[in-house]
Formats: structure tokens, C-alpha cells, sequence
């Protein structure tokens, strides 16, 4: 069974992660689930830990068990990683290299695997010079990015930032990790 890792961030769009983690098991994917403190205030991690049917890992100091280190160990069974949605904060954390939570530490301990990212935030953001520097940096180190789709946004902008269509992402993964 192929491993996916996902990583979910401080977004609207978080809620979208319970769909695309029920879709990835359902079609054959092992789920592990990372989330930043600031995606559990969007969606809960016992729904990501229901659909995924495996522990969500949101805090770096917590161990489950003595004799692992879950962001290594986590990082070694991983065939593919994704965040989805990828806010501007954890961009700019993995281009420069910064691991203060779970996720941003296991990104940094990840093999040569595919790595996407799909970003989602506001078209004001999406478009600022050190976001677009960002992601150059990190398709720079491999990760390829899902853009965005132009949509109505939560904040009432219209524009390019939303996370991309869950056919779009589960076509990329499928395409990268075939079953």
C-alpha cells in the first residue's frame, strides 16, 4: 500500500482536507495526516483521524510512542507529500528552511518522494512578490505546486487563490503514485 502524507494549514479551505483524505483512502492510499495548530481551528483532527483511519500529528513534543520519533519515522514511509491547502505561512517556513512544528519538521526530513503543494489563500496574498518568490524556491527543491483556481474567495475577493479542484489534486497524486 502506497503511504501519502498531508499536510493541512491554517485555511477555509482545511475543510476540503476531510474530502480529499476520504478520497485517497478510498482508493487504496494509507493517510497520514500533519495539521498546524492554526488548521485545527478550521476543521478538527478527529475528523481527519476518522476519515485517515491513522493518528493526526499536530504537535512536534508529543510522542506516542517512546521508542519513535514520529516526524522521522513518518518522513521514512512516506511515498508522497502533500499540503493541501498550503498557506503563505508554511511556504515561507520550507523555503527557508524553518521546522518549528510538525509539519514544517517532517517536510524537512522527507526523501527524494514527490512533494506538492497546493496553496489556498487570498488573491492579494497569492500575488505578493515574496509568495511568488517562495514558490519558486520551493518548485527550486522539487516540490511541485497545484496552483490555485479563480474563484469567489471566503473574504468576498474574486481571484486567483483558492485551492485548486480536489480532481485536480487527486489526478496529480494518481499521476505521481499510481496504485
Amino acid at each position: 500500500m502506497k503511504t501519502i502524507v498531508l499536510g493541512v494549514t491554517g485555511s477555509i479551505a482545511a475543510y476540503k482536507a476531510a474530502d480529499l483524505v476520504s478520497q485517497l483512502t478510498q482508493k487504496g492510499y494509507l493517510v497520514h495526516v500533519l495539521m498546524t495548530d492554526s488548521a485545527t481551528k478550521f476543521i478538527t483532527p478527529l475528523t481527519l483521524q476518522t476519515l485517515s483511519k491513522n493518528p493526526v500529528h499536530t504537535d512536534i513534543l508529543v510522542e506516542e510512542e517512546a521508542s519513535k520519533i514520529q516526524h522521522i519515522d513518518l518522513a521514512k514511509i512516506c511515498d508522497l507529500f502533500i499540503i493541501a491547502p498550503a498557506s503563505a505561512n508554511i511556504l515561507a517556513k520550507l523555503a527557508h528552511g524553518i521546522a518549528d512544528d510538525m509539519l514544517s519538521t517532517t517536510a524537512l526530513a522527507l526523501p527524494n518522494i514527490p512533494k506538492l503543494i497546493a496553496p489556498a489563500m487570498n488573491t492579494t496574498m497569492y500575488q505578493q512578490a515574496i509568495v511568488q518568490h517562495n514558490l519558486q524556491t520551493l518548485a527550486s527543491f522539487d516540490y511541485q505546486i497545484i496552483e490555485p483556481k479563480e474563484s469567489l474567495l471566503a473574504c468576498g475577493d474574486y481571484g486567483k487563490g483558492a485551492l485548486a479542484d480536489l480532481d485536480t489534486i487527486l489526478a496529480t497524486v494518481e499521476a505521481l503514485l499510481p496504485l
